[in-house]
């Protein structure tokens, strides 16, 4: 039983009130503990003058399923260009570190999609030791798990994709009652091991299969009649009923299309006060003010946000350079094909339980749209009031690799560096934007909040994003450097449950991640109806799809099964009638 205290160390705690205070932190067994002053333990690492958190968690990041996998094989040129070397910054690092560290970056590489293994240890290497992959395709849910499974170090999970499955939309067409709804929502998390449930684009897949370009949140389905809202009001409804902790995750309609702002706003309503999480925002907030019929809408966006206290957020943040956009909708996907860079794509689909499609492209800081949307990113950031609402994320890889975290991390904390490359861009955006009126600046405390203590607050994981008695040991430690974003890009140290797995940026461990599900109550009579659409329409066996947990602990290479609490209070009820009555 090693028992392990970090000393001295200037703590960022914000779930305990803890604001850059010197405390110890000491851990035994993979769990924080507490100890009397001066108590013996059998490992000491000096933190003073560091800024010690808990390890970072990205609640939205595309790093498994199939989508992400083409989005690797799209672009081979990314993976053929990285260097696989690495260069090692502090002499405190002696030979064996660094070597290790050399060899365990050398099986994967690439920036936009980086190989599964790369991925785990380039979040490592920052300090973060969770990632959550938005959109898993129930039929596609083994795939998702082996893909994460294959991820080193770090924590994950899903959120399975309703609201465009042809067997949702063809119940909720019918009129069929909302606890059988309820409850093929309740199966489909169980059975695809998922930590919630996100909708892209709702009805909108489905709607472009039958020839619809748009689909607008009060427009009806030219097949199904239904409307986004109806979609919405329904899976809001029955997350709250089930107890799931995570709320309906929203890639809202018309994402990309200018004038949007209203059908977001709308969105945020079709929820009628229970809880709702819009991703990537930025991609939802353009108005049509200008010559160019292209504005920021992020101060409307930001105001109703500020106004809806069930409605939480993360950004999207784009970030200049060549990425990959995977997504699940293919409506939109589509529509953008004639502007990838390369000149490449996919778009696909799967047993009609929704989409995807795999564009590359390259944001251009001379691009009046592309400098706009990196403004209007940054504006939501400074103008949402609450961080506990916001999440830092860039839709990875749509809006940018996860690796420019510390990149966008300094521009919120140093508004001059933020002025600076503001003035590298179209100079039609810079006249356009309301940001360098905006004078806020993140404190460390508030990093800490939309990096680690928010985000799993809004994922249900109450061990995780803190540093309390009893939290698991995920801890990561920083030079306090001037440059943010040097400082966040390597951690001096990095504990993954306990272990030393890097030190000064360099990997010295590659443990195995653990998986986050939840498991909802729901009637099981619903297995009847699953089973009949399964053996008229689908070509996988009913007996076949639900995961078990055996097999989704060998698909995640032997990664412990993380079980997340439902909610505790009661089933809730809602007053306003469901839309299928």
């Amino acid at each position: 039983m090693t028992t392990i205290r970090l000393k001295g160390g200037t703590v960022y705690d914000p779930t305990n009130g803890v604001n850059g205070e010197r405390r110890d932190i000491v851990f035994r067994d993979g769990r924080i503990v507490t100890l009397p002053a001066g108590a013996p333990v059998d490992r000491e690492y000096d933190a003073a003058g560091m800024v010690v958190m808990a390890g970072g968690i990205d609640l939205h990041s595309h790093i498994g399923g199939g989508k992400t996998n083409l989005s690797r094989l799209l672009l081979p040129e990314d993976h053929r260009s990285r260097e696989i070397a690495t260069d090692v910054p502090h002499a405190a690092l002696d030979d064996a570190e660094s070597n290790a560290g050399r060899y365990l970056r050398l099986p994967s590489c690439g920036t936009c999609t980086p190989g599964t293994l790369a991925t785990g240890y380039r979040y490592a290497e920052m300090g973060y030791t969770a990632a959550f992959e938005p959109a898993m395709m129930p039929s596609n849910a083994r795939h998702s798990h082996l893909e994460m499974g294959d991820t080193p170090i770090i924590d994950h999970g899903a959120y399975v994709m309703l609201g465009n499955d042809e067997l949702f939309l063809q119940l909720l067409s019918a009129g069929e009652d909302f606890e059988r709804l309820r409850d093929y929502v309740g199966w489909t998390i169980q059975a695809s091991k998922a930590l919630g449930v996100k909708v892209v684009n709702p009805g909108g897949i489905s709607a472009f299969k039958f020839n619809q370009r748009a689909l607008n949140v009060d427009e009806a389905h030219t097949h199904y009649g239904v409307t986004p809202r109806d979609v919405l009001r329904t899976l809001t409804r029955a997350l709250t009923e089930l107890r799931v902790p995570h709320p309906l995750h929203v890639h809202a309609s018309n994402l990309g299309v200018p004038g949007n702002v209203e059908s977001t706003i709308a969105t945020m309503d079709a929820a009628e006060g229970l809880p709702i999480h819009l991703t990537h925002l930025q991609f939802h907030s353009y108005g049509v003010q200008g010559p160019r019929k292209f504005s920021s809408g992020s101060r409307a966006i930001a105001e109703a946000v500020n106004a809806r206290p069930n409605v939480t957020i993360d950004v999207g943040q784009v970030i200049f350079g060549q990425t990959v956009t995977a997504s699940g909708d293919t409506m939109m996907q589509f529509r953008n094909t004639p502007f990838a860079q390369p000149r490449k794509w996919i778009v696909g689909d799967i047993e009609c339980d929704a989409g995807c499609g795999v564009v590359p492209f390259r944001y251009r800081e001379q691009s009046y749209v592309n400098a706009l949307q990196w403004i209007i990113g940054l504006e939501l950031f400074l103008l949402v009031d609450d961080p506990w609402r916001v999440s830092l994320t860039t839709d990875h890889p749509n809006g940018g690799p996860f690796t420019s975290y510390p990149h966008l991390i300094r521009l919120l904390m140093d508004k001059n560096f933020r002025a600076e490359q503001l003035a590298t861009l179209h100079p039609e955006a810079q006249v356009a934007s309301a940001l360098p009126t905006l004078q806020r600046e993140f404190s460390l405390y508030e990093i800490a909040v939309v990096t680690r203590a928010g985000p799993a607050r809004l994922l249900g994981l109450t061990d995780r994003g803190h540093l309390g008695e009893g939290a698991a040991a995920d801890i990561a430690v920083y030079r306090d450097e001037a440059d943010r974003e040097r400082m966040f890009s390597r951690a001096a140290y990095v504990f993954k449950d306990g272990e030393l797995i890097a030190r000064d940026g360099t990997l010295l461990a590659a443990p195995t991640g653990g998986i986050h599900f939840v498991t909802p109550e729901f009637d099981r009579g619903i297995e009847k109806t699953l089973r009949a659409y399964s053996e008229r329409h689908l070509t996988t066996q009913f007996a076949h799809t639900a995961i078990s947990d055996d097999e989704v602990c060998h698909c995640c290479r032997g990664g412990r099964l993380l079980p997340v609490e439902c909610l505790a209070h009661p089933r809730a009820t809602h007053a306003a009638s469901s839309p299928s009555t």
